[in-house]
């Protein structure tokens, strides 16, 4: 088999274990998919190819609470400051400090991991989200354009903000959808956004759908928590390899 099929073969495989876990505990599509395809892609590269995946997913999370208008007034300053950072950092992806990008892919992947392991509960009031948030949407904004990555530190900001079970599957899917819309314009920009990618990240859609649709039946089965170990753990040990492979 020539690189152009091992690149499909591990694309699909890696948006169908993406997706699994996505459908397990409602998160984790683009971490493992920048993790995985990282390992034999450039940063740009792996990025491009996980905005088709990303964005219907999160969509459809998104609209599948109750009120998603209410969480966009609330969270709308987030969302601006998502964007301004993600735009002003994809240079870094884009650029050529590909090397910078997959270490920085690999410290976000190991910091992600600690706090997930550490089951570390933030509580922010009310009264502070006026300045929090834009700042928020701004740090995670820069980790999206430096490495792909839209975890932190949105996710524990949202996680911290007092939104029901329901309400926070929403603002994750809200927060993800803005992030690939505004990682997608900052790679179109930086012209790192070829029609060959665009393509495979089209065709990556449907593994993504299976894995999610089948974590969403093994949520049932299996412990969450002894999941969720396994899954930082193992983010752990990836970013652990991204940054010292860079390093070595």
């Amino acid at each position: 088999m020539d690189l152009a099929t091992h690149v499909w073969l591990l694309a699909g495989l890696t948006f169908a274990v993406a997706g699994l876990v996505k459908g397990v505990i409602g998160m984790g599509l683009p971490t493992i998919a920048m993790g995985l395809l990282s390992l034999v892609l450039p940063p740009a590269q792996a990025a491009s190819l996980l905005v088709v995946p990303s964005l219907v997913t999160n969509v459809w999370q998104l609209f599948a609470g109750p009120n998603p208008a209410a969480l966009v007034r609330r969270l709308w300053s987030m969302m601006a400051g998502v964007v301004a950072g993600t735009l002003a950092a994809s240079g870094i992806l884009a650029g050529n400090r590909a090397g910078l990008a997959v270490l920085a892919l690999g410290v976000a992947l190991m910091l992600y991991a600690v706090v997930g392991l550490a089951g570390v509960r933030l509580a922010v009031a009310r009264r502070h989200e006026v300045w929090l948030a834009p700042l928020t949407g701004l740090a995670t904004g820069l980790v999206t354009g430096a490495t792909g990555v839209f975890v932190l530190p949105a996710v524990p900001y949202l996680q911290a903000i007092g939104l029901a079970k329901e309400e926070l599957v929403q603002a994750l899917g809200l927060s993800f959808t803005v992030s690939t819309l505004a990682l997608a314009a900052g790679l179109v920009h930086r012209e790192a956004f070829a029609s060959e990618a665009a393509m495979l990240s089209l065709l990556a859609l449907a593994p993504a759908l299976g894995g999610m649709w089948l974590g969403q039946i093994l949520r049932g089965r299996i412990g969450a928590a002894a999941f969720r170990r396994v899954f930082f753990a193992g983010l752990f040990l990836l970013g652990m390899y991204l940054v010292l492979r860079e390093i070595a």
